[in-house]
């Protein structure tokens, strides 16, 4: 008898005590004359696992409003590259989750104490609407400093470039984080036939004294936690990082 079918084995499931999340995504902007938003799967899969294990989850933007997922992510796009997310082609069929996409919470109108963590998703546009969004910045500092989870993904953790503590030290100084890397970012470029973006988070964040970004090959599955910040590497990381958090909400 082969030896795997003398294995026996149960698993139950782990009783969460319910938690507020505010998943934050970007407005939309114009890259190279298209409209861009944010990636699909970045936000809907750690939305579902979030939901799942009881926790409420709050959609929100820095403007507020009316959002848009990236049309290369989008399910929905004819022949296009993730027709088979059967997560986020669920969510905006859903009654009411996609209808939150057509009114989002603006930051402004957010109390960081409602809440025990944030997510932020990447996308196209973060790149080009986070880099300046002072409001924003302020927003993941205080949920850092506030004891909360700070969860960045792919082109959201972004955002470690510039969120500064109010001490005037860099959220990312003396952390180990990821997020979209250079060999990603060419990988794009390449599919795409130009180059996309002005910058990239991993060349920029070897500017960094005192902050380590760390990651693994193209579209490796990759998330670190490092403490209460929480950071994964593209959206195939979604899955990963969101069970991070899901185990950081079970301690603090």
């Amino acid at each position: 008898m082969p030896a795997s079918d003398l294995k026996v084995e149960t698993r139950i499931g782990i009783q969460h005590k319910p938690r507020r999340i505010l998943s934050i995504v970007s407005n939309t902007a114009e890259l190279k004359g298209f409209p861009v938003g944010f990636f699909g799967e970045e936000m809907t899969r750690a939305f579902l696992m979030f939901i799942e294990a009881g926790h409420q989850v709050d959609l929100a933007s820095p403007k507020g409003g009316q959002v848009m997922l990236d049309t290369h992510s989008d399910p929905r796009t004819p022949n296009g590259a993730y027709a088979d997310d059967l997560i986020t082609l669920g969510f905006v069929n859903h009654s009411k989750f996609g209808s939150m996409l057509n009114n989002t919470l603006a930051i402004r109108d957010v109390s960081v104490d409602d809440y025990d963590a944030v997510w932020v998703a990447g996308g196209g546009a973060p790149l080009l609407t986070f880099h300046d969004d002072l409001a924003l910045h302020k927003l993941i500092a205080d949920f850092y400093e506030k004891g909360k989870i700070v969860t960045l993904i792919c082109h959201g953790s972004s955002l470690l470039l510039w969120t500064k503590l109010s001490n005037g030290q860099l959220l990312a100084e003396g952390k180990k984080w990821t997020g979209f890397t250079d060999e990603e970012e060419e990988d794009v470029n390449a599919a795409f036939g130009m180059t996309l973006n002005e910058y990239t988070i991993e060349s920029e964040a070897a500017k960094i004294p005192g902050t380590r970004f760390i990651c693994r090959g193209l579209n490796e599955p990759f998330a670190v936690r490092d403490g209460r910040l929480i950071t994964g590497q593209q959206q195939y990381s979604s899955g990963l990082t969101a069970q991070l958090v899901l185990e950081a909400l079970q301690e603090y």
